[in-house]
């Protein structure tokens, strides 16, 4: 990144969660949807209004990306992969679906390319813990087994885990899904939902750390501003783990103790803990706040926050940490 001289990558008072049971099975994803981008054009059109690169999209491969307002701030966010030469399946929260369809659909205007909702027709399933399935496929690579489409995600708390495509799904569906978005707050990589709609720029989220930006691309819709926090050094909230021994939710507020009148920040994504101690969250937080005091979950008298370690470092701005 540019102009990180001052810059350190930040560490969690409390490293590890406790202990919970291993997870591995299989469940319908049944809180999440699928845009379908068909035509001539399709990949040159999300190229034209995502945070990622679509040009080069490789049938192999699999992208995280954002898709932004004019002033930079999240409207939703995808796992996308092509499923064929002039077709690219965005899979995304069931709760923005509906609102992000019409509004990508309003700018295809000349483009060779159809938007539709292929929720219905295409249903997508979390797999954890099958070695087997994944075999081969690095961390978003994706792989064709006949009408079924398999992505490889990133794994989280050692499991390893697939995004699968598929409408005749033939695996006993036998993973909770409050265990599968456990899982999913564990790999660090939050899901833009209904209640955290136009809340979050990407590097709030930690995406571009997550291969969900590319800065090389051409222009998108909030692409000068998501630039300009990167280029300028003007990062002051980022995205880290916590667990927290109380019931949670995205879009809830999040409260520091030296500073009780006004959130410090907002929980990005929640799922309880399999072993029913509360629950684990991505918090996107003030920098500033990480360095003393305590965090509290809804006022500033709910239950504290206790920080853990993301899969992947945070970079953080030195003046923002203790000496």
């Amino acid at each position: 990144m540019g102009g990180n001289d001052n810059r350190r990558m930040s560490n969690p008072s409390s490293s590890t969660s406790p202990a919970v049971p291993p997870l591995r099975g299989a469940v319908r994803l049944s809180h999440w949807g699928v845009i379908r981008a068909s035509g001539a054009d399709a990949a040159t059109f999300l190229h034209s209004q995502l945070t990622n690169d679509f040009a080069s999209l490789g049938a192999t491969q699999a992208r995280l990306a954002g898709y932004c307002t004019a002033k930079g701030r999240l409207l939703a966010s995808f796992i996308a992969w092509k499923s064929g030469p002039e077709e690219i399946l965005l899979a995304c929260h069931a709760s923005v679906l509906p609102a992000t369809l019409k509004r990508l659909s309003m700018f295809v205007l000349r483009a060779k390319c159809k938007l539709s909702d292929a929720s219905a027709e295409l249903p997508l399933y979390g797999v954890a813990g099958d070695d087997a399935l994944v075999a081969g496929l690095p961390a978003w690579g994706k792989r064709d087994d006949g009408a079924t489409q398999v992505i490889r995600l990133p794994d989280a708390a050692g499991v390893v885990r697939a995004l699968v495509a598929s409408p005749s799904f033939d695996q006993p569906t036998n993973l909770s899904l409050s265990a599968w978005q456990w899982l999913d707050v564990q790999s660090g990589v939050p899901t833009i939902e209904a209640s955290t709609v136009e809340q979050f720029v990407p590097q709030m989220l930690n995406f571009e750390l997550v291969g969900g930006v590319n800065f090389q691309k051409g222009c998108y819709p909030g692409q000068e501003i998501v630039a300009r926090s990167q280029y300028r050094g003007t990062i002051k909230r980022r995205t880290f783990l916590f667990d927290v021994d109380a019931q949670a939710a995205a879009g809830q507020e999040v409260f520091h103790s030296a500073d009780p009148g006004q959130p410090a920040g907002l929980i990005a994504t929640a799922a309880p803990r399999p072993d029913g101690q509360g629950a684990s969250v991505l918090v996107e937080v003030k920098l500033a706040s990480l360095t003393q005091g305590t965090l509290h979950i809804g006022s500033p008298d709910g239950a504290v926050l206790h920080r853990r370690e993301l899969p992947y470092a945070v970079p953080v701005d030195a003046a923002d940490q203790p000496a």
